[in-house]
């Protein structure tokens, strides 16, 4: 028995070895071979930033059996041309988080303003009262990112108003208009949005809801021309829905699905950005071999505008995208 003992601790020893050598090892550099895009862990609940001529993709990083949702931390990802991508070191785990449970490294997304990055998060509260909220901030988009608060930025009780679940503040998304103006989003069965300070940390106003119909989780704003685009996840298994407005405030006008239910997995993730000239829908599935709901990967493709400005329906495809080159 002490020799199974001892046996098995060396595994585990030699695992974390190579785990961290593994780690060490990064950033490395590999090319797409189509979908998913990367192939050698699973990842899920891509969000997508455009800075300074690159793609990067932030993402969480399932682990474990694929019975349930375990996720230890954040990877970050980027690209020129969308064909050549570098992995880059860990930026940011979920232990980042004095208040979080682990492996709740939940849906995110990061922005930038005036030269630092944010990265809104979404986690388990340690204290057993469900879902929250946070923030990190960092100088380079690759981090390491720390947390911006010590605390939470939403919380459970700040949102029993409108539902009595304790997971409804997860997903968030963030705009920053023009005029400078951030804006906030998030939501599980109801949408949310509030203003935030300019220091990124902050909320700046009282927290309203966003009527749309069918909405699970996963809102994502963009914008093309004077239209805001509202995306969402609908309906279980999830479907991508959208809604185009005037106005970040609202109201917004139902617009229909615009991505089917993504392979073998039950969520529906979804961030869309222009880059060099086009645009993308970034999303995961369960497509890579043992993948499903619980093991999903990133994957993306293009979206294509109708001439009065509304959304054709994505076409998933494991080819992927093509190469783009920069404009001269």
């Amino acid at each position: 028995m002490k020799t199974k003992k001892l046996i098995l601790l060396m595994a585990v020893m030699a695992l974390a070895v190579l785990t961290g050598r593994a780690q060490d090892s990064l950033p490395r550099t590999f090319e797409a071979k189509g979908n998913p895009i990367f192939t050698d862990k699973f990842s899920a609940d891509p969000a997508a930033l455009v800075h300074e001529g690159k793609m990067y993709i932030y993402c969480g990083e399932d682990n474990g059996d694929g019975k349930w949702y375990n996720m230890p931390n954040w990877q970050v990802y980027s690209t020129e041309d969308l064909k050549t991508w570098t992995e880059h070191p860990v930026p940011l785990k979920v232990n980042t988080f004095e208040w979080t449970k682990h492996n709740s490294s939940w849906a995110s997304q990061v922005i930038e303003r005036d030269g630092k990055f944010y990265w809104y998060i979404s986690a388990e509260h340690a204290n057993g009262t469900g879902k929250a909220i946070g923030v990190a901030v960092s100088d380079s988009p690759t981090g390491p990112f720390v947390d911006a608060r010590g605390s939470a930025l939403i919380t459970n009780d700040m949102t029993t108003e409108y539902t009595d679940i304790s997971w409804d503040d997860i997903d968030p998304t963030v705009w920053i208009e023009e005029s400078g103006q951030a804006y906030l989003f998030w939501g599980n069965t109801q949408c949310y949005y509030a203003k935030l300070k300019d220091n990124m940390t902050e909320l700046d106003g009282e927290i309203m809801p966003v009527e749309l119909p069918d909405f699970t989780e996963a809102p994502w704003i963009h914008k093309k021309g004077d239209w805001y685009y509202l995306s969402y996840a609908t309906g279980w298994p999830e479907k991508t829905a959208y809604a185009m407005s005037k106005s970040i405030e609202g109201p917004w006008e139902y617009k229909g699905i615009l991505n089917e239910l993504a392979g073998n997995c039950n969520t529906n993730h979804q961030s869309i950005v222009k880059f060099k000239g086009k645009w993308y829908f970034v999303y995961h599935n369960g497509g890579l071999f043992k993948g499903g709901s619980y093991l999903r990967s990133v994957c993306i493709d293009e979206l294509y505008y109708n001439k009065d400005q509304s959304l054709k329906r994505v076409q998933m495809t494991t080819e992927g995208v093509a190469p783009v080159q920069s404009k001269k």
